[in-house]
């Protein structure tokens, strides 16, 4: 008990330390108050943050980072922050290769190719992981014979199979229409390998395929066809429920429950990338992440998604702390 309390003590001066030393630096948009139910970052008074920022990247996480700034505006900051849907590889591209953005929004892990390509221009990413996303596999709500598929039937759904009795003979002989996201799209990256083993080359070769980075345009394509088929993250379904079925896989549905106790199959997660340099160079950047950790909770609640474990998002607050320590 004694330890405990310590602990508790410890942060709390922690906290105070740093909103003191930061009252007299570029970080002096940090407060004494906290809304972070680990207490482990400082409160964040956006009002007092000044410059932009400037993110980009995976348009599943996009929903999240665009609410949370519209958040951040709401309660204060004045300056221009802008978050580009266009992929979770073209986000790493402009992040880690041209240096154009100071945030990059993705739904897979950095590969070591990019981190490679960042320390060319002198950064090196920080993971922030903030969350869970269920891949959604869906069809129209015109569709009701299909509402289960296991992961070798998703192979032939979205590769060779022609017909939907290709892939159980008592479905109808239409021709399945395929709606999906982008190559640049992380996304696709995780659909590749969770079901073709990382292969491209099955589900680029697929007859009626349309591929698209804008998540619209993928369940308008759909939700307007009884035999289209296709998948995205699981706020685009939550937001057109009412035209669209979602397909459990290997029996297993895609809810809250199944993604906790981690028994869906398509359960992947969800990233800010960021550097010390640039949360340093650029105060603002650093108070927007800050920000985005404590209330990031409540926007996925919002959007659809689902939380990331406890532990990862401590981490997550953990690397931000280990990020500016010392530099304010």
């Amino acid at each position: 008990m004694k330890k405990l309390l310590f602990i508790a003590l410890a942060i709390a001066l922690a906290v105070t330390t740093f909103a003191q030393t930061a009252s007299t630096s570029r970080f002096a948009w940090i407060t004494r108050t906290s809304d972070d139910p680990d207490r482990m970052l400082p409160g964040v008074d956006p009002s007092r943050v000044s410059g932009n920022i400037v993110s980009a990247g995976s348009s599943t996480v996009f929903p999240v980072s665009e609410l949370i700034a519209s958040m951040f505006r709401e309660d204060g900051y004045t300056g221009q922050i802008t978050v580009d849907s266009i992929g979770s590889g073209a986000g790493f591209e402009r992040f880690c290769r041209t240096g154009e953005t100071d945030i990059a929004n993705a739904s897979v892990a950095i590969l070591p190719e990019q981190v490679a390509a960042a320390t060319t221009i002198n950064r090196t990413p920080i993971a922030f992981r903030f969350g869970t996303d269920a891949l959604a596999v869906v069809v129209s709500k015109s569709n009701t014979f299909a509402t289960n598929m296991t992961k070798a039937e998703l192979a032939l759904a979205f590769s060779t199979a022609v017909y939907w009795s290709d892939i159980r003979a008592n479905w109808p002989r239409r021709e399945i229409k395929r709606f999906i996201p982008g190559t640049d799209s992380g996304t696709f990256d995780y659909f590749k390998e969770a079901i073709f083993n990382k292969n491209a080359q099955p589900i680029l070769s697929a007859r009626n395929l349309q591929l698209s980075e804008d998540d619209h345009v993928l369940v308008r394509g759909v939700a307007e066809d009884q035999y289209a088929i296709g998948f995205f993250g699981f706020a685009y379904y939550q937001e057109n429920a009412a035209r669209l079925n979602i397909l459990a896989i290997e029996n297993v549905a895609a809810n809250a429950a199944n993604v906790d106790n981690g028994t869906y199959p398509l359960a992947r997660p969800l990233f800010l990338y960021s550097d010390a340099r640039i949360m340093n160079d650029k105060p603002q950047v650093a108070a927007f992440i800050a920000y985005f950790l404590t209330y990031v909770p409540e926007a996925l609640r919002e959007v659809g998604y689902f939380p990331a474990p406890a532990l990862e998002l401590r981490r997550a607050k953990q690397a931000w702390l280990d990020a500016v320590r010392g530099r304010y």
